[in-house]
């Protein structure tokens, strides 16, 4: 044997520890998300718990938002394992259609991911209705909605925009219909209160008896199949894609609608309802860990909320007030950078946090990105106010009495427009602390974890958990600046 023999030895055996040392992976929590509807987080927390009793770190990123920020969080890293369907790939993520399973797993390998498990049941589009208002009016198939021009009709965001949504259906059914947007959890209970007539609905959604709703006929065919699987990257650990395959097949369309159902109308839990459903299935044992309590779970999400304000807060009044110092210089520059500042403050913060994602990711930076941005106006529009509105004797006198520019600004300027700048400090601390609710659509976590997770599941103490400890930070900002104005300003200056 040559000298090098053994040297390429070695490197052979030492390269699947090189790869793994390599890995995305290595000694790091899989991250499992969601969509933001019942069904998906409570397949996310069946694929969570069975990677957890196979003895896997997770880290769930459960209710991320729509398919193009779910899936586009899979292609750049940020998640690992999401639950997704068939027809939304083919539709809204390749926008193509009648595409083979075959062809569908081609497309899907040229963009690094894999359908890792088919779950056994397929979950289309439908259009629903009241049973009642369907009998009286004698409506079974969806073209008969071409003689009712005058029913309400109300769709979820992501149905009027996709391909496979309602300007398709619209077009294929000559529909004369004109429907507003709505979040899919509200639609429901809109129905059965009398304010809209027509939605679009899952196959599988637990409310649809609960709510005495009829689904519409496709006598056109016009939605395809959309068999629910479990997404990931082609990267993941061959140990992982075994577990995950346990679940292949485990699920038809009546016991995912009886899942969905014990959480939408009993009051259940996701996580409670996975545990039961693992169980029982015998893929993994009762989960034995209590769940944290109310208490405890309101306490970690007000810090994180408090994390994600304050760091944007200091950020922000590290960033505007030197710039609105200079600025306040010259007349042009300070109306400039008010109106740069104005014109980041129309931007919508879902629409921010969308466009920041394939930026820096999904988590707190991009939440702490917006918060910052948001926070600029009234630090910027305040400071300068209040340099402004300093009168112009006082700064003759000054001058008079010999003190340069720079001791002007210190020992007077900036005194007397404290009220003002603190003011604005102050307006945008509370902002944040309202803005910083859409940080959950990102993984960011915080108070709007509950109250976005409550919308979805329809689960009113949810919504209450998370939005009144929001409004009570927001008081208690209020107050401890009132407090740093009484122990920092005179009070002349006060009043």
């Amino acid at each position: 044997m040559s000298n090098r023999a053994p040297i390429l030895l070695s490197l052979w055996l030492l390269l699947p520890v090189l790869a793994w040392s390599a890995s995305p992976y290595n000694d790091q929590p899989l991250r499992v998300a969601s969509k933001t509807f019942t069904e998906s987080y409570v397949l996310g927390e069946i694929t969570a718990q069975l990677l957890e009793a196979d003895g896997f770190k997770v880290e769930r990123k459960l209710g991320l938002g729509g398919t193009l920020i779910a899936f586009g969080a899979l292609q750049g890293g940020e998640i690992d394992i999401y639950p997704e369907y068939t027809g939304t790939l083919i539709e809204a993520v390749l926008r193509t259609r009648d595409l083979s399973d075959a062809e569908l797993i081609r497309q899907l390998e040229e963009k690094g991911l894999r359908m890792q498990a088919m779950l056994g049941f397929n979950n289309s589009y439908a259009i629903a209705l009241h049973r009642d208002l369907a009998t009286r009016r004698g409506i079974t198939r969806i073209s008969d909605l071409a003689g009712h021009a005058d029913l309400n009709a109300g769709f979820t965001h992501e149905f009027l925009n996709r391909g496979d949504g309602w300007p398709a259906l619209r077009a294929a059914y000559q529909l004369p219909q004109q429907p507003s947007g709505i979040e899919h959890a509200l639609a429901y209970p809109a129905i059965e209160n009398g304010h809209l007539d027509i939605t679009d609905a899952y196959t599988t959604d637990g409310e649809l008896n609960a709510y005495d709703l009829t689904l519409l006929t496709d006598d056109l065919a016009f939605f395809p199949q959309y068999q629910a699987v479990l997404l990931t990257r082609t990267d993941l650990p061959e140990a992982v894609a075994r577990t995950l395959q346990k679940l292949g097949h485990a699920l038809d369309e009546d016991s995912m609608r009886r899942l969905n159902h014990r959480v939408a109308n009993d009051g259940e839990t996701p996580a409670a309802v996975a545990a039961a459903f693992l169980s029982e299935r015998g893929l993994a044992e009762a989960n034995a860990n209590k769940p944290p309590s109310r208490a405890q779970r309101i306490l970690s999400n007000t810090l994180v909320h408090l994390k994600l304000t304050g760091i944007a807060l200091l950020l922000a009044c590290a960033v505007a007030l030197p710039m609105a110092l200079f600025a306040s210089r010259f007349d042009r520059l300070a109306r400039g950078l008010l109106y740069v500042t104005g014109l980041i403050q129309t931007i919508p913060a879902l629409a921010m946090l969308a466009l920041l994602i394939p930026l820096v990711g999904l988590g707190e930076t991009p939440a702490i990105i917006a918060l910052l941005a948001y926070s600029l106006l009234p630090i910027v529009r305040n400071t300068i106010t209040g340099l402004f509105s300093i009168d112009p004797l006082l700064r003759e006198v000054a001058t008079g009495m010999g003190m340069p520019a720079r001791q002007r600004l210190w020992r007077i300027e900036i005194p007397l427009a404290m009220p003002t700048i603190l003011a604005g400090i102050k307006t945008a601390a509370i902002i944040s602390i309202g803005t910083a609710t859409l940080a959950a659509f990102v993984g960011a976590g915080g108070l709007g974890e509950p109250i976005i997770t409550g919308l979805n599941l329809n689960d009113h103490r949810l919504i209450l958990e998370g939005a009144i400890p929001a409004a009570l930070l927001a008081i208690t900002a209020e107050l401890v600046f009132e407090f740093i104005e009484r122990l920092f300003i005179p009070a002349h200056l006060r009043r």
